[in-house]
């Protein structure tokens, strides 16, 4: 609270010094707004903070001030930056880190807030990703697939049948490809797992899956079935039992198994989106690679997302203004210019419509085909998620994956031991 104090002291004054100076728009002084932005890569920085600048040419008398932020640290940084009074009034975040900080209150409900055309611009299922109760509590505005980066040269030789959103792969093709694609010296697939949890939980709803189960009462639990474990099984039997996959790249990160990918030691890698960027940054020359889209279950091509958000906290004195600066951020064609900077999706219907997310260069079409099938993660409304992610479910499945436990003890980990983490976030 005293932090608080402090921070609506600071502005008092600086707008009672701008008043006295005749600064400012009718001589009230100039509103700052403080815009945490986690982007990193460099065409993404760049996009970002063009934008930024283009809004404070257009909008002398409201100064949006960009502050660096990262994806690290971001949940423990906001977290102590609330409690502490002094959370930026712009907030980028992903939405399944939401759900904690708008039952908490330290977001603004952004439903009265936010003008008619970026309600209407974004398909509802996107705002079903950042809707907690009652209220709306962030702009969903990237998104990105999963799919299969895959060694050119490798499939041509292999003669596999190459597939494409009209005709994916089934998670059981994928086993099978896999071992064709796998030689001496050669892994036919390389899992990077050093955070396993949305990876997998995503990927099941190809499935069917759905992991968490809300009842009649609101609750929430988990229960562990048939078809939550066909990517786990399939992970699995590809490293135990096929030898197609690599077992030491399970702890690995995605950029860590691009060298081995580069030098023909895994055929395929099952990415992020915007992985694309950094493998057309490194790629040695002659390198020849393709987009494909991630094995169908049941499901089909559904695939869970967590959206790159943008959210106002509920301590800002200026969310009217927040909200404007949200507005022309998320224009159109803004939004295409930070999907390009970002090698991912805009959520909105007329960004994604841009010619230039439908070039077949570096798998564009691809991605973009898959845009109509993404949904939600399923743990993005669960209250206690970060911590059932960090203590029950992140080790669980990489002694899983390992060989240290099997199905069973793993279905007890998730189930029993989660829904004990999850149960005290729900009295």
């Amino acid at each position: 609270m005293r932090g608080r104090s402090l921070r609506v002291l600071a502005l008092v004054l600086t707008v009672l010094l701008a008043g006295c100076s005749g600064g400012g728009a009718g001589g009230g002084g100039r509103i700052t707004l403080r815009f945490q932005s986690l982007a990193w890569q460099q065409e993404s920085v760049a996009a970002t903070r063009a934008l930024v600048r283009e809004w404070n040419a257009a909008h002398p008398g409201i100064r949006v001030e960009y502050v660096q932020g990262s994806w690290d640290s971001v949940h423990d940084q906001l977290l102590t930056s609330f409690e502490g009074g002094e959370a930026p009034d712009v907030i980028h975040d992903a939405s399944d880190d939401l759900a904690d900080f708008a039952y908490g209150g330290y977001l603004a409900d952004l439903t009265p807030l936010l003008s008619g055309r970026l309600k209407s611009g974004i398909p509802q299922h996107s705002w079903e990703t950042t809707t907690f109760g009652d209220g709306v509590y962030g702009v969903p505005f990237l998104q990105e697939p999963r799919v299969l980066i895959a060694n050119t040269r490798l499939l041509e030789e292999s003669g596999v049948r190459i597939p494409t959103p009209e005709r994916p792969w089934s998670w059981e093709e994928f086993r099978q490809v896999s071992r064709r694609l796998s030689g001496p010296g050669r892994y036919g697939v390389a899992w990077p797992l050093k955070e396993p949890v949305s990876a997998t939980l995503n990927l099941s709803l190809s499935a069917g899956g759905r992991l968490f189960h809300r009842g009649p009462d609101g609750r929430v639990t988990v229960r562990f079935e048939d078809a939550d474990q066909v990517v786990p099984r399939t992970v699995h039997d590809q490293v135990a039992t096929d030898r197609s996959a690599s077992p030491s790249t399970l702890g690995s990160g995605g950029s860590d198994t691009l060298p081995g990918f580069f030098a023909g030691k895994y055929a395929m890698v099952p990415l992020g989106f915007s992985y694309r960027q950094q493998i057309r940054q490194q790629a040695p020359k002659g390198f020849r690679w393709q987009v494909l889209p991630a094995p169908a279950g049941a499901g089909g091509l559904t695939q869970g997302v967590s959206p790159q958000t943008l959210s106002i906290a509920e301590d800002s004195p200026h969310k009217k203004e927040a909200a404007a600066f949200l507005d022309f951020l998320l224009q159109p064609d803004s939004m295409v210019r930070l999907a390009l900077g970002d090698w991912m999706l805009p959520t909105g219907t007329r960004a994604l419509a841009d010619p230039a997310l439908h070039t077949t260069r570096y798998g564009w079409a691809t991605g973009t085909a898959l845009a109509a099938r993404l949904r939600g993660a399923p743990a993005q409304s669960v209250r206690g998620y970060p911590e059932w992610k960090d203590k029950v479910a992140t080790p669980a499945f990489q002694e899983y994956y390992s060989g240290a436990i099997g199905l069973d003890a793993l279905r007890e980990r998730l189930e029993k031991d989660g829904n004990l983490v999850l149960a005290r976030y729900q009295r």
